[in-house]
């Protein structure tokens, strides 16, 4: 699904992020990216989505190299990114406005994919249901929760049926409760779904109820990723257990080591 091939990357004049790095996510697989502030986990986002240009290597999605947004990925930020002055549901119907308005070009909508309005409505109402928002739908975002205002980004996102789902910590700014909250309704939508996805966060936990494999990234330049496979993914994270707790200590070992020298 997902190809880095001897990927590099630095910002202007700094110690590069990446170098010569090469990583593979299989189709339906969950994958979550953790490290320490500035080790490149957005920026990785980014390259993927096709948002920021690697100085060097390439980005290739079923196949395809990635030169531009495609769009059949989907992103999801922490800021939400809703429109004020629109409903909830007009908010999650915006990409098949879009879509409508240049049809299926290859940029802005995936080739050959002809809109069909009566099933973007069917597919609009599904989600606001699925993400237990539909009560709130003629609502505007500055009415809501900041926990609402994210399920409603979600909703806008998955209507558009993308092939990949890529989120830059998402959750960070809810509270705790709420937080756990849509861990666990993006987990459950996983397992359903099979939907290759690939999540930044900062948090252990998170990172566990999310991926099924860990990507941890380290400061400095990154140059052979060091993965960690979450037994504990397909059958769905409880807290409480005692391997659980194991994994994460192991993690948080691991990103206390992660100092650049890797590689």
């Amino acid at each position: 699904m997902i190809r880095l091939n001897r990927l590099s990357f630095a910002y202007g004049g700094r110690t590069p992020l990446f170098a010569d790095f090469s990583l593979v996510v299989g189709k339906g697989e969950a994958w979550t990216v953790i490290g320490p502030s500035g080790c490149g986990k957005s920026t990785l986002l980014f390259l993927i989505a096709g948002l920021t240009a690697a100085s060097g290597g390439e980005v290739s999605i079923n196949g395809e190299r990635v030169v531009r947004a495609r769009p059949s990925t989907g992103l999801v930020l922490q800021d939400h990114g809703l429109l004020p002055w629109a409903t909830v549901r007009d908010n999650t119907r915006l990409g098949l406005t879009i879509r409508r308005f240049y049809g299926p070009d290859g940029k802005h909508s995936p080739a050959g994919q002809g809109a069909d309005p009566a099933r973007g409505e069917k597919l609009v109402q599904y989600w606001l249901d699925w993400l237990g928002i539909a009560h709130l739908q003629e609502m505007y975002p500055a009415q809501l929760s900041r926990g609402q205002r994210q399920r409603a980004a979600l909703a806008r996102t998955l209507v558009l049926e993308p092939d990949l789902l890529l989120m830059d910590e998402p959750f960070s700014a809810l509270d705790a409760p709420i937080r756990e909250d849509l861990q666990k309704v993006m987990n459950a939508f996983h397992r359903e779904s099979g939907l290759t996805s690939l999540t930044v966060t900062h948090d252990i936990e998170e990172a566990m109820v999310l991926g099924e494999k860990i990507l941890v990234l380290a400061s400095g330049c990154n140059r052979q990723p060091l993965v960690v496979t979450n037994h504990l993914f397909a059958g769905g994270v409880r807290r409480e257990d005692d391997d659980y707790v194991r994994l994460c200590g192991r993690l948080r070992e691991l990103l206390s080591s992660t100092d650049g020298s890797r590689g």
